[in-house]
């Protein structure tokens, strides 16, 4: 005869006394949800894993640092046996079916009264995924299916469209450096709902392609600005199409915050009353030198790393950095937007100190297909730039670093 499914429920545990036998692996991965949910949590375990203690430490578990005893699971509404002793875990799943407690066994599926299903979340959605009889159970089987469920949920394309909750509004959504696995999920699901994308050119433009035909997508550097500043005409684009009830998405390369003006867009939409999202992205300060195969610190060679942007010289009036005092840092210089004027950087750190054979390298469209890297010194830098013909965007890393290692391949 077929074996009955298990039924699906939902537990409500906030305050409810819920009791967890042996402080090991499971207990480890089974107690955050246990606390997340609220549940008023007793472990009992004569030991416990680091990860375990440090949530008794932190007040966030009772332990009773003993074995388990007759008696343990009363007032209980839920138990998880995880012991490494069968014997006790049959004498503690025999109290749990006297005393009516839902039970849990890691050790044995056929004398547990609940399973624990393979569970994931996504902006207030808790997908829980169980097998259909306790003899066909796989678990890996279980977690790639909601996986697979979660995976769809964050990106937008497991929901219909007709039913995507779709926001009037701007999300400013950071990009990361170019390639479009770097985005961050939630970034990748607003894209997904998105009525209006309005796009950087250093964003990550493959997404733009995976946009359903009826989202408008407007490069920025395109639109008509008159006798406005180009800034100001995005920020007047953002507000119109918010205006009309649309969701829209300021795409932006790398992060809102790290020279995308982001901040200018935020300020101009609390202005117009326009609800703003900002969500964060994988700044190509840190992530572009990495694909290259540098780490922007490194044990004994750089404790400290710094990010300015170089889309001024450093003898030009409106620059604001401090490049004298740059110069006698011994750790890490990244420089966004320098190009161009690289040349002149490398001079001005020099005279004031940088040694002329620090390493550089130049690295070009970063984590794109086309990514390329040139390596240089302070001294050669600026030759070497114009001999390579070195484009924007390119991020440019100055320091020790650069000669850690072996470089990645290209």
């Amino acid at each position: 005869m077929a074996e009955n499914p298990a039924y699906p429920v939902g537990l409500r545990l906030t305050g409810r006394r819920v009791v967890v036998l042996g402080g090991g692996q499971v207990a480890q991965r089974r107690l955050p949800a246990l606390i997340a949910a609220g549940a008023d949590v007793t472990l009992v375990s004569p030991e416990a894993t680091p990860s375990v203690e440090a949530m008794a430490d932190a007040g966030e578990i009772t332990w009773e640092r003993r074995s388990y005893a007759e008696g343990d699971l009363a007032n209980a509404w839920y138990a998880l046996i995880a012991t490494t002793d069968p014997e006790a875990n049959s004498r503690a799943s025999a109290e749990a079916e006297t005393n009516r407690v839902w039970c849990v066994r890691s050790d044995d599926a056929d004398q547990a009264t609940a399973w624990t299903p393979a569970t994931g979340h996504s902006e207030g959605v808790t997908v829980a995924v169980l097998t259909t009889n306790v003899r066909g159970r796989d678990p890996r089987h279980t977690a790639a299916i909601r996986d697979a469920v979660v995976a769809g949920l964050r990106d937008g394309t497991l929901v219909a469209p007709h039913h995507r909750t779709r926001t009037a509004g701007v999300a400013l959504v950071g990009g990361g450096p170019g390639d479009p696995d770097l985005i961050t999920v939630r970034g990748r699901r607003l894209l997904a709902e998105a009525d209006v994308v309005i796009a950087d050119r250093l964003g990550p433009r493959d997404l733009l392609a995976e946009l359903p035909p009826h989202v408008e997508v407007i490069d920025a550097a395109k639109i008509p600005y008159g006798r406005y500043m180009a800034q100001e005409a995005i920020n007047n684009a953002l507000i119109e199409h918010a205006k009309q009830g649309k969701s829209v998405v300021r795409l932006k390369g790398g992060d809102p915050y790290v020279y995308g003006r982001g901040m200018e867009e935020v300020q101009a939409l609390a202005e117009a009353g326009i609800p703003c999202t900002v969500v964060p992205g994988i700044s190509s300060s840190i992530s572009v030198p990495g694909a290259a195969g540098i780490p922007v610190t490194h044990r004994g060679v750089a404790h400290e790393f710094t990010v300015v942007s170089g889309h001024v010289a450093p003898d030009d009036e409106r620059s604001l950095v401090d490049w004298p005092s740059l110069a006698k840092l011994t750790g890490t210089l990244v420089v966004l937007m320098g190009v161009d004027k690289i040349g002149k950087i490398a001079e001005t750190l020099i005279a004031h100190g940088k040694p002329a054979d620090t390493p550089v390298a130049l690295i070009q469209e970063g984590t794109t297909a086309a990514q390329r890297r040139v390596d240089a010194t302070l001294a050669t830098v600026g030759e070497t730039a114009r001999a390579e013909d070195v484009k924007p965007p390119a991020v440019i890393v100055i320091g020790a670093v650069v000669a850690v290692g072996p470089r990645t391949a290209e």
